[in-house]
């Protein structure tokens, strides 16, 4: 077993204790269950998943298809209401969306009437609690932040996807969330832009200072982003193992191409084909999009 290893749990927790001391984000036994009209019967999409999340920490979360990674996610983002265990954000309770988080989904959802600046500007408008002159002041910070600088007035038919990528974060990032949730956010682009959006990320992150929660089944994008890997399970969806990331900080790319690297990423990868085999997961240096 690689030293990124920790043995098998359902309670993720920051092994050097920063977790443990400030858990901004902290979720207890949480079960999801859902009725199939189909079938007439209830479905488990995941059990008994605990985890805690320091403040300014990366996790990134795979697992074979069907094992709860979204399912989770839109759960945390308020989307999904949960009756079984508990969602804390700075130990308040969430029921339902909030300002405490902002969610980034796969596809950037921009509003095509909207400039670059409108867009960033419409999370906060809806939120009703930013003046005009703070929802300027931020909507322009985060649009230099996000690299988009004398594009305010672009509109997205005029951006390339990578661009409408950035102005999603730019958008969540402007409205001050404590925590950013990221639903395979890269996973519509190509391989050469997705690897070029993961270093902007890493970037933007570490001037951010968020806690980010980031689904997908790219394993050696999560290996590069995360601080933790989170590897579930499936039938029921649970957490499988989670794995500290070792490698220092800043990263570049030719991080990928390490053999400690590629070891890592084949352990995780061995334990995602247990579960279920290769079904829409990625193994690493191959192409594709997993569902």
């Amino acid at each position: 077993m690689s030293q990124g290893a920790l043995q098998p749990a359902l309670h993720l927790a920051a092994s050097d204790g920063a977790a443990q001391a400030r858990p901004s984000l902290a979720i207890e036994h949480l079960t999801y269950r859902y009725w199939l009209e189909r079938e007439s019967r209830e479905f488990l999409a995941f059990a008994d998943v605990s985890m805690t999340v320091a403040e300014g920490e990366f996790v990134c979360v795979v697992g074979p298809s069907g094992c709860g990674k979204t399912t989770l996610l839109n759960v945390l983002a308020g989307l999904l209401p949960y009756e079984e265990g508990e969602v804390r954000i700075n130990g308040v309770r969430i029921n339902g969306p909030g300002v405490s988080r902002a969610t980034v989904f796969q596809q950037a959802s921009l509003l095509p009437w909207r400039t670059v600046m409108g867009n960033v500007r419409y999370g906060m408008e809806m939120q009703r609690r930013f003046d005009r002159a703070t929802m300027r002041r931020r909507a322009d910070e985060f649009i230099k932040l996000v690299g988009l600088a004398g594009f305010e007035k672009r509109y997205p038919s005029e951006l390339s996807g990578g661009m409408q990528q950035r102005v999603n974060l730019a958008r969540a990032l402007a409205t001050d969330p404590k925590v950013l949730l990221m639903d395979e956010p890269f996973a519509a682009l190509d391989a050469q832009t997705r690897e070029f959006m993961q270093s902007e990320l890493l970037k933007i992150w570490s001037s951010a200072n968020k806690l980010v929660v980031f689904i997908t089944h790219q394993i050696d994008e999560a290996l590069f982003l995360a601080d933790r890997v989170v590897v579930m399970g499936t039938r029921p969806g649970r957490i499988k193992r989670v794995f500290r990331v070792p490698f220092a900080r800043p990263r570049s790319l030719s991080l990928k191409r390490t053999p400690e690297f590629l070891e890592l990423a084949d352990e995780i990868w061995s334990l995602i084909e247990e579960e279920a085999g290769r079904i829409n997961v990625i193994r690493p240096g191959e192409e594709g999009v997993g569902g």
